[in-house]
C-alpha cells in the first residue's frame, strides 16, 4: 500500500541502489560504526541480527573491516545525550541512529561525525535537517514519514470500525517527533469527524493514569503512537485494550501479533539495506550533506482477526482485501 502524499517524494530506483549497495568495501581499513537507539537491545522492533546482515551484504563485516559500538537507552530517553557523547569520544567514523530522539542526541553531540538515520519521523519538522533533498550538515539516511502516516492510520481504523466517533491517542508527549505525529492525527480526525482524547505519557508510571482516563471517559478506539517508551509498554496497552473491548491501531505489525487490532506503517526490514547503502557511500568518502534523505516505498496494513472476533467486530471485506497480512 502507498500514501499519495508520499508518492511525490523522489526515491532512488530500488534496482539501481541495491546494485550499488553491494560494492566492495575499501580494503585494509577497519571502520568504527556507532549505533545509538532510545529503544531496547532486544525485544523491540529493531533486529540487531538483520541490521548486521545488511551491512555484511554491503561488504562491511563485523570483526573484519568494521567494529560496531552499540548504545541502547532501553526506553530511557534521558540517557541518550550521554550515550551519544560516549560514541563521539570513541571517535567513531559514523553514527547510525534509530529514532528521532537518538538522532537529536547525536546532532547535539557532534556536527562533524556523519550521522545516518534509521527512522526519525519528520526530520525537517523537528529541525534535524534543512530539507529532504539537501539535508546539509552531517545528517542523512532513511526515515519513515510517520507524521504523514498518522492521518492515514486513523482513516484506516475508521474504515475498519465505521462506528467510531471518539478516539484516544496515546503518545510520548516529551518527544517532539511523537508530538508532531499526534498533531497530524488530530488534524486528520477533524476531517474525518472524529473527536480526539489526548493521552500524553512521559514515563512508564503515567500509563496507569492514561488507562484511568479511558476508563472514566471511554473512547470508541485507541491509537498508539509508537516510540521506545510506548513500545516498551506495548503489552500493557494491548492487554488494556482487549480487556476493555477497545480497538487498538498501531504502527508496527509485531504489536498486532501481541493483540492490537491493526497496524499500518513501514518495516525495519525494508530499511536495513538502505541504511547499509548510506553507510557504504559515506565510508567511501561521500558527504552526508550531498545525499538526499529517503523514505519507504511500501507501507503494510496488518489486521488481527482473532482480536476482532474477541472485540465482537466484523471487519469489512473491503479493508480485509487490502491487507498485506491477516492474523487469524
Amino acid at each position: 500500500m502507498r500514501v499519495g502524499l508520499l508518492a511525490v517524494i523522489a526515491f532512488v530506483v530500488a534496482e539501481t541502489v541495491v546494485a550499488r549497495s553491494i560494492e566492495v568495501a575499501p580494503a585494509g581499513k577497519v571502520f568504527h560504526i556507532g549505533f545509538l537507539s532510545a529503544g531496547l537491545r532486544s525485544g523491540g522492533a529493531f533486529s540487531r541480527d538483520e541490521f548486521r546482515q545488511a551491512l555484511r551484504e554491503a561488504g562491511y563485516i563485523e570483526g573484519k573491516n568494521i567494529v560496531i559500538e552499540e548504545r541502547f537507552a532501553e526506553a530511557d530517553v534521558g540517557r541518550l545525550p550521554a550515550l551519544a557523547v560516549e560514541l563521539v569520544d570513541l571517535k567513531v567514523d559514523l553514527i547510525v541512529t534509530s529514532g528521532g530522539a537518538a538522532a537529536q542526541a547525536a546532532k547535539k553531540a557532534t556536527s562533524t561525525i556523519p550521522v545516518v538515520l534509521l527512522g526519525a519521523g519528520d526530520p525537517v519538522g523537528t529541525g534535524l535537517v534543512a530539507s529532504m533533498a539537501r539535508p546539509g550538515g552531517n545528517i542523512t539516511g532513511v526515515t519513515e514519514f510517520s507524521t504523514d502516516l498518522s492521518g492515514k492510520r486513523l482513516e484506516l481504523l475508521k474504515e475498519a470500525v465505521p462506528g467510531i466517533s471518539r478516539v484516544a491517542v496515546l503518545y510520548n508527549s516529551s518527544d517532539p517527533a511523537m508530538t508532531l505525529r499526534y498533531h497530524a492525527l488530530e488534524q486528520a480526525a477533524a476531517t474525518l469527524g472524529v473527536a480526539v482524547q489526548a493521552l500524553g505519557v512521559r514515563e512508564p508510571a503515567e500509563f496507569d493514569n492514561a488507562f484511568s482516563a479511558m476508563t472514566s471517559n471511554r473512547p470508541d478506539a485507541v491509537v498508539m503512537v509508537t516510540d521506545a517508551l510506548t513500545m516498551l509498554n506495548r503489552k500493557l496497552v494491548t492487554a488494556f485494550a482487549i480487556s476493555n473491548h477497545l480497538p487498538l491501531a498501531v504502527e508496527f505489525s509485531n504489536i498486532v501479533k501481541d493483540g492490537a487490532l491493526m497496524s499500518y506503517g513501514w518495516k525495519f526490514n525494508d530499511f536495513y539495506p538502505r541504511v547499509a547503502y548510506y553507510v557504504g557511500r559515506i565510508l567511501k568518502g561521500e558527504k552526508p550533506s550531498d545525499l538526499p534523505i529517503e523514505g519507504p516505498t511500501r507501507f503494510y496494513l496488518v489486521i488481527n482477526l482473532k482480536t476482532a472476533k474477541a472485540l465482537g467486530l466484523a471487519i469489512p471485506q473491503t479493508i480485509l482485501a487490502r491487507a498485506d497480512e491477516v492474523i487469524e
